[in-house]
């Protein structure tokens, strides 16, 4: 059966409060944690930040002392749900650890939600920003591998290939050219909706977790590897923010809020195995279908309108968690020379289409002037090591490795492109 949270009843607001032992619960146990249960954790740690810091800007453009009153009340509550959730993690999780998990999200989500996308044109939006993310992993894990001596397995568990995407080197562009054309919010399907911003609130988190964490690290090219990464992650909160409706008034972007949340919440719900965790987001999921409630009475009040025509009678697996390796290595296989096309299409080519005064040169050459960080640590661990990390599974063969290998060296050495100097 269909889960329609406009029919659900909540749990009142009122009953929400929680008291600080139970608002800072246990953390999870690092090494039983299944993998996709910290994915979980990871990614609604950023949806409520992004919740939170949406009521905080809404109250900053209100003049309604009693609509204020009321969005303040729910944006403590999402306060609340985001300490319980980020609080699960446990202070023996590194945060490379904790890095390879926030990648292994943005693989295995953006995959996830791009097979699940109705509209062609964010499809492939979410395809072009998950060969990133991939590569991200790949030159993360090797820091996991030098510094810790540890197999990215060990935080990923087999479920995610670590393996190089398309060069991080090749990321940087101006922020400009990332925009995408937006959705008509008359036309839009609700997946859609709940889509682009389940990947926006992940995006952002992972974008906030390196500012916050990334100079932690005394090595300088693995500090620098932060920033490179970080700063990518940037133009991925721009690139998938802009498929959003501008249009939308701040009561839609309400609802959709706690529609999104619901959404994930439900998802985790229904997949978590970690009884623990799942009877936390069975919880929050009801405490947010209050918050819908409450936000339709604000639509209702504003504008006149029902939440069901935004969101329709229904809500969808946004955040499911699963393996996703065949459909990267396809997308790896056939797009990974894709690029954007930097006009006012906003649309995308291939790099041996693109003009020589394409924009994304000029900011690389920048950039990337002094070599690019992620690309030292690959020489950083050829030289210490001797080789560098990649995992697959067997059904991956050798063939198929030394095939992606030979069409990523052409993209590598593509003209305009800066290559990396040996770090002293």
């Amino acid at each position: 059966m269909s889960f329609n949270p406009l029919k659900e009843k909540g749990i009142s607001v009122e009953k929400q409060l929680r008291s600080w032992h139970d608002i800072a619960k246990r953390p999870y146990n690092k090494a039983f944690v299944d993998c996709y249960s910290r994915c979980r954790q990871i990614l609604m740690n950023g949806i409520e930040v992004e919740a939170w810091n949406f009521k905080h800007c809404l109250s900053r453009m209100l003049d309604d002392v009693e609509t204020n009153k009321i969005i303040a009340q729910t944006r403590r509550i999402e306060d609340t749900h985001q300490t319980t959730v980020n609080w699960l993690i446990p202070a023996c999780q590194s945060v490379l650890e904790s890095t390879l998990a926030y990648e292994q999200v943005a693989v295995d989500l953006t995959a996830h939600l791009a097979q699940n996308e109705p509209d062609e044109y964010v499809k492939e939006t979410f395809n072009f920003g998950l060969l990133e993310d991939f590569d991200h992993l790949y030159r993360y894990s090797q820091w996991y591998y030098m510094t810790e001596g540890e197999l990215p397995d060990n935080i990923l568990q087999g479920q995610t290939d670590v393996f190089p995407g398309r060069p991080t080197q090749q990321h940087h562009n101006p922020n400009n050219i990332r925009l995408r054309k937006p959705y008509n919010k008359q036309t839009a399907s609700p997946q859609t909706k709940a889509n682009i911003m389940t990947l926006v609130a992940g995006e952002q988190q992972t974008h906030n977790f390196y500012a916050e964490h990334g100079f932690m690290y005394g090595n300088d090219v693995l500090r620098r590897t932060y920033a490179e990464i970080k700063d990518v992650e940037e133009e991925h909160v721009s690139m998938y923010e802009t498929l959003i409706d501008p249009t939308e008034s701040i009561w839609e972007k309400l609802v959709l809020h706690e529609y999104c949340e619901i959404c994930n919440y439900y998802t985790c719900m229904n997949e978590e195995t970690d009884e623990r965790l799942k009877s936390i987001w069975e919880e929050f999921m009801m405490h947010e279908v209050e918050h819908l409630h409450i936000a339709n009475k604000l639509l209702q009040k504003y504008e006149k309108r029902d939440a069901e025509e935004i969101i329709g009678d229904r809500v969808y697996e946004t955040c499911s968690f699963k393996n996703q390796k065949e459909y990267v290595r396809n997308i790896l296989e056939n797009e990974v020379d894709k690029r954007l096309d930097g006009t006012d299409k906003q649309g995308y080519t291939t790099i041996n289409k693109l003009p020589d005064d394409w924009a994304g040169y000029d900011y690389q050459e920048i950039a990337n002037a002094d070599g690019s960080p992620t690309e030292q640590t690959i020489i950083l661990i050829q030289e210490n090591i001797g080789y560098d990390i990649i995992t697959t599974d067997e059904a991956f063969s050798k063939k198929e490795v030394k095939i992606l290998e030979k069409g990523m060296q052409k993209v590598v050495q593509a003209p305009n492109t800066v290559q990396p100097k040996e770090y002293k």
